[in-house]
């Protein structure tokens, strides 16, 4: 049966794309981690040189790092919605084009909202974001 004539996943799919975001979210908190750790290892270090070049570098590093982190905190976040919309029934569904979303892209990108038919109508006409 193709995702076109499914309604929804069943039990055992669902499960597997539980486990699959399981996996994301522990690997992305452990990369959280060790982003909040060099950037606390960088304040502790300070600058000790007067090299304004150094402390462009380390600045630069710095603001790298924080966005390296607000990058992982959305996708975090992302994932745990992907965890609410298992256990409310919602996962899975394109909230374009109301269709299921194919598992194989699941499998990819488990926190998405969006098939790749509802990305693209989503290009085409911002307005269908509302």
């Amino acid at each position: 049966m193709s995702t076109e004539e499914k309604s929804h996943y069943s039990k055992a799919e669902l499960e597997e794309f539980r486990e699959i975001i399981l996996r994301k979210l522990e690997e992305s908190k452990a990369e959280y981690r060790r982003l909040q750790d060099m950037l606390q290892e960088s304040n502790e270090m300070g600058s000790d040189s007067y090299n304004m070049t150094e402390f462009g570098a380390e600045t630069l590093d710095k603001e790298q790092t924080e966005m390296f982190m607000a990058r992982e905190a959305r996708f975090i976040d992302n994932l745990g919605k992907a965890l609410i919309r298992i256990e409310n029934g919602s996962y899975g569904r394109c909230r374009v084009t109301g269709t299921l979303i194919p598992a194989a892209r699941l499998r990819i990108v488990p926190h998405t909202l969006l098939s790749l038919e509802g990305k693209k109508m989503l290009k085409n006409d911002p307005s269908l974001e509302d």
